[in-house]
């Protein structure tokens, strides 16, 4: 069975409004569709809002899914589509950059085997929001940074740069963090 055949008879039922159908779809992709809000917009009131009205429009635009892509990737987009709108709404700027990107200078890397997932995500929830959205897409989703530019509608420069600040503000917040411990 081809992947994104998987949940097709999910899909089929939520298309005919049938509710369990679509309580299951929610079940299956909640919580993955929670934590990519909650990384984009770091506060879980905002989080928890964006994804049930992201289920909203997924459920009231099921009919143009076609099957062409995962239902989870179809979600996926819908969800970050809304992150990124919500963002903007409360006027998220982007630092537009010089082609100068070669003069960023790294500080040294954070060599630290005791840093947890959690100071890593709270110092994740540290960066401005331009750069944590970036690093998000980047990192956690897997878009490539010409995909950044086309949905967040900057410049490819300026979501490498955005990137490249997001690791070196995170490194040095860890590195703090490991100084302060």
């Amino acid at each position: 069975m081809e992947y994104n055949e998987i949940h097709r008879e999910i899909v089929e039922a939520c298309k005919k409004g049938n509710s369990q159908s679509q309580y299951e779809l929610y079940e299956l992709y909640s919580k993955a569709m929670y934590n990519i809000c909650f990384r984009m917009l770091k506060n879980e009131m905002d989080a928890e809002d964006l994804l049930q009205n992201s289920f909203i429009d997924v459920f009231t635009k099921i009919d143009s899914f076609r099957f062409q892509s995962s239902i989870g990737a179809w979600i996926k987009r819908i969800v970050i589509n809304n992150c990124i709108n919500f963002l903007k709404k409360r006027r998220l700027y982007f630092e537009e950059v010089t082609e100068q990107l070669g003069q960023i200078e790294e500080p040294q890397e954070v060599v630290e085997s005791s840093l947890s997932v959690d100071a890593v995500k709270r110092a994740m929830l540290q960066l401005p929001d331009g750069y944590r959205v970036v690093f998000s897409l980047y990192l956690f989703e897997g878009y490539d940074h010409q995909e950044i530019a086309e949905i967040l509608n900057v410049s490819v420069a300026t979501s490498k740069s955005q990137y490249s600040r997001a690791k070196s503000k995170l490194r040095s917040i860890l590195s703090e963090q490991t100084k302060g411990a």
